[in-house]
């Protein structure tokens, strides 16, 4: 059965057939074949892997982050941005950076952050001086931030498949993603130096404090979230509920610049996109359990502890291996496959779960952006005459500052560590 399971489920995979029906079909054929277990499991645990109270909050964060992208708040963010920090060597880089931070911290989507960014930064980078391949591959690869910075929707799903705290996992995000979009920051400054690209005007004081006011309705989804969080206010699902409302508030009464008409349209946009999400967790559910009941996850932690009991390697192994799931799955589907497995290895040699939450989550981010099947690349072809050969080659040089980045969060757990061990005792 074992075998018949690890074929069907790499043909499905090669042949490109959905994610949830590669992990639901492959075991539903194996058991059929094997005869000696009821089919109606597979129905039970695609079910009961929904029954879970954290993931509640992906379809109130999605909807957010939508509410908050037609709203106008991107364009005020960039504009923001842009003031704060356009004025530096390589200031529209920094400020792709930047604003994708800011976004972030309200979408939980890469590929959001990249059009909601790009469609509003390429153009002027191209006018600018900074080069067409250095402008795609700055906004594609700064756009991966928005899985890392809270909230994360595939810090969701990780929690939702190993039991991690959900909180801890958020703030985590936050020492990981300022040290990723501090790496691209550098090579941006680096770059626009190295290629005399000209710098930005000062603007005026007032200019800036106008940007900030105007912004500041929408900067306060990131501060009722978290600061919401970690007053002990309400759970995460809890305050992704109430960042509904909020959003809604804003996009409504403060900023009005959608009809009603098109603030429905992007409700109906949220719930698709909540019921691709929910679809591959249901089957991730049902992949869990086969694993668990053939005792194949066991067989699996073995083999790799089996490798090295050395925590350095183990890691470097894991980076290896899921920077490689990365070139052909999306990063929510990596948590979902490979989460729970690797969790148990983690656990095995003393690696603790949310900086592992947070390794898979920045090897996730990097896969967002790597060919050949990095979503980010399809999605750059949004930003006007882009195809995916130059978003490939733009992507290059930030795929390697990303690596190092990666590195770096790895090895040195206190820069994702330090701010959840002030919150949270035990960790």
């Amino acid at each position: 059965m074992t075998t018949l399971f690890l074929g069907t489920l790499a043909a499905f995979l090669v042949l490109g057939t959905p994610i949830f029906i590669a992990l639901a079909g492959a075991v539903l054929l194996a058991m059929w074949f094997a005869g000696d277990l009821p089919l109606a499991i597979v129905t039970e645990r695609m079910f009961a892997g929904l029954d879970k109270f954290a993931l509640m909050a992906i379809p109130f964060f999605i909807l957010t982050g939508n509410l908050m992208n037609v709203g106008g708040l991107s364009r005020r963010l960039v504009y923001l941005a842009n003031l704060l920090v356009g004025r530096v060597t390589g200031g529209l880089g920094v400020t792709a950076v930047s604003a994708s931070m800011f976004f972030g911290a309200i979408s939980g989507s890469s590929p959001a952050t990249v059009v909601a960014v790009g469609s509003l930064l390429y153009p002027p980078m191209l006018k600018g001086g900074y080069g067409r391949p250095f402008s795609i591959g700055v906004i594609i690869a700064s756009g991966s931030l928005g899985i890392i910075i809270p909230p994360s929707i595939v810090m969701i799903v990780y929690a939702a498949v190993t039991g991690v705290s959900v909180g801890a996992l958020f703030i985590a995000g936050i020492g990981a993603g300022i040290v990723y979009g501090l790496c691209f920051i550098l090579y941006s400054i680096w770059y626009a130096w190295r290629n005399d690209v000209p710098r930005g005007d000062v603007p005026p004081w007032s200019a800036v404090w106008g940007a900030l006011k105007d912004a500041s309705w929408g900067l306060g989804i990131p501060v009722v979230i978290l600061g919401g969080i970690y007053a002990g206010v309400f759970t995460p699902t809890e305050a992704a509920a109430v960042s509904v409302v909020y959003a809604l508030f804003v996009s409504v009464a403060i900023y009005r610049e959608k009809t009603l008409a098109e603030l429905w349209h992007t409700i109906v946009d949220s719930a698709v996109a909540t019921a691709q999400v929910m679809i591959i967790l249901s089957a991730a559910a049902v992949l869990a359990w086969f694993l668990t009941a053939t005792g194949l996850a066991l067989e699996a932690t073995s083999a790799i502890l089996g490798m090295s009991a050395n925590p350095v390697a183990i890691l470097m192994l894991i980076n290896v291996a899921v920077l490689i799931a990365g070139m052909f799955i999306d990063a929510a589907s990596i948590m979902v496959i490979l989460g729970p497995l690797l969790y148990k290895v983690g656990m095995q040699i003393g690696i603790d779960p949310v900086h592992l939450g947070i390794i898979l989550t920045v090897n996730g981010a990097i896969g967002m952006f790597t060919p050949p099947f990095g979503l980010n690349l399809f999605v750059a072809s949004s930003l006007g005459d882009v195809d995916y050969g130059q978003a490939v080659r733009g992507s290059l040089p930030f795929i390697a500052i990303g690596i190092i980045a990666l590195i770096v969060i790895t090895y040195v757990p206190a820069i994702s560590m330090w701010l959840p061990r002030q919150v949270y005792e035990g960790l």
